[in-house]
């Protein structure tokens, strides 16, 4: 979420500190139907939105939480880093330096994106079939 969250309020020119403890219990409470995009967007939305340095998500962006039985398994937070961090990987020809490399699109040093895929498990043998 961080990495989200630095993202775009660097691109949108606005201070994002932390996030409310409502909110964090609003995102975690979600069900993601729409997975990492969706988070993507709605932390967009939000950060636009944002009046102060501290991220509110009101019920209005998120909407009310559906049970996970009802909308299917629930992804953990780190779950969805790592399918964003493998689009992004996949995007890019798994090429991590450089201009058009993913740690560029990630906004993230090339030292860190490495860190982040040991930390999550990600190697490229298991994911990159081409």
């Amino acid at each position: 979420m961080r990495l989200f969250l630095d993202k775009f309020s660097t691109r949108i020119g606005k201070r994002v500190d932390g996030v409310s403890r409502e909110t964090r219990q609003r995102l975690t409470a979600y069900s993601w139907p729409g997975n990492v995009r969706e988070l993507e967007n709605i932390l967009e939305r939000a950060v636009i939105l944002a009046t102060g340095p501290t991220l509110e998500i009101g019920p209005d962006i998120l909407g009310e939480p559906v049970s996970a039985t009802a909308a299917g398994p629930r992804l953990a937070l780190e779950d969805v880093e790592r399918n964003h961090i493998l689009n992004v990987l996949g995007q890019t020809g798994w090429v991590i330096d450089g201009p058009k490399g993913a740690a560029t699109l990630l906004s993230l040093h090339p030292n860190t994106l490495r860190s982040r895929l040991k930390m999550l498990g990600i190697e490229r043998a298991s994911h990159d079939r081409s």
